[in-house]
């Protein structure tokens, strides 16, 4: 399945590249033709640690202001005895999110977001569950760069995690410290967004890294670098509406955690998804989907390992 996705992607790619010579628009939104090409930028989801603070890698074309409700499902499987190699346990992480983003001025922009998690893992002694209200995020986002043609677009941001989940100094002592509802700390990241666009084509290539602090229990997540590049084709359009495809990789990157300024073991690690999806827009409503699977994984030195994600939206344009 792994061979398959990236064979799909370098297909993609190649087809994408052909298209260029088309000419009509990938995307005219009627309501808000000022703002057509800027792009809805897209930040971490769950609590905000490794293993479980994966993005959901949704880069949207389709109505770039807006208010929202997402999902994000993730899949882990760790290691649940100390004494043997094998990967028993099935870690699922679930966020039911209220997410938007606003402009202020022609330039600036806010993103905020609200999750609710929902996560389970299921052990020798019996399914373990928490929920409730996770982390909350502010980014601030502006507009950089845009060429006369259109055809380049570069946005950068600077957020706030604000720790309003619970976090649960018992937990830590898991194979994953991230089974949490948050990390109960003040997180800061730095954001990067571009973007080209011509024809029925568009490529959105976006970095973020998030700086992670210290926490009231002295526990302190590992500072996280995401990365994503993800094409867009235009399958259909009339009028009112239009269907695209979406294909790309995102990768992740944790560095260790610490607890008292100490290092613990066995936490950081890498992650690189392939990534296939749609989106979907009425006027001035839209929804996406996409479907994750692991290319590379190798997070806490092994102990953890990323199975698959998925995520869904429904957006309405403001």
């Amino acid at each position: 399945m792994k061979h398959s996705i990236l064979s799909m992607i370098c297909l993609f790619a190649f087809t994408l590249l052909k298209s260029k010579n088309m000419v009509d628009s990938l995307y005219i939104p009627k309501y808000n033709t000022q703002n057509l090409l800027k792009t809805q930028e897209f930040f971490c989801d769950a609590c905000g640690c490794a293993a479980g603070n994966g993005s959901s890698g949704f880069e949207s074309l389709l109505n770039p202001q807006f208010i929202g409700i997402k999902y994000f499902s993730q899949h882990y499987k760790a290691k649940e005895n100390l004494f043997t190699n094998e990967l028993t346990q099935d870690q699922y992480f679930n966020t039911i999110q209220i997410w938007g983003k606003i402009p202020i001025t022609k330039k600036l922009s806010v993103y905020g977001s609200l999750p609710f998690q929902l996560h389970e893992k299921k052990t020798l002694q019996g399914n373990i569950r928490i929920n409730g209200i996770g982390d909350a995020s502010l980014m601030g986002i502006y507009h950089i760069l845009n060429s006369k043609n259109t055809f380049h677009q570069l946005n950068g941001g600077l957020g706030v995690k604000i720790p309003i989940g619970k976090f649960d100094e018992k937990g830590i002592s898991g194979v994953n410290p991230s089974f949490q509802l948050g990390t109960g700390s003040w997180d800061y990241q730095i954001a990067l967004n571009y973007k080209f666009q011509e024809n029925f084509f568009a490529l959105l290539i976006n970095t973020d890294y998030t700086i992670k602090t210290e926490n009231k229990k002295h526990y302190q997540f590992g500072n996280q670098w995401n990365y994503a590049m993800t094409g867009f084709q235009r399958i259909w359009r009339n009028e009112n509406s239009i269907i695209s495809g979406k294909l790309g990789l995102q990768g992740e990157v944790y560095d260790w955690n610490k607890q008292f300024g100490e290092v613990m073991p066995r936490t950081a690690g890498s992650a690189l998804y392939g990534k296939i999806g749609f989106e979907a827009s009425y006027k001035k409503w839209s929804i996406g989907s996409e479907i994750m699977l692991p290319a590379y994984t190798n997070l806490a030195s092994g102990d953890i390992e990323a199975k698959s994600r998925f995520g869904m939206f429904v957006n309405f344009g403001i």
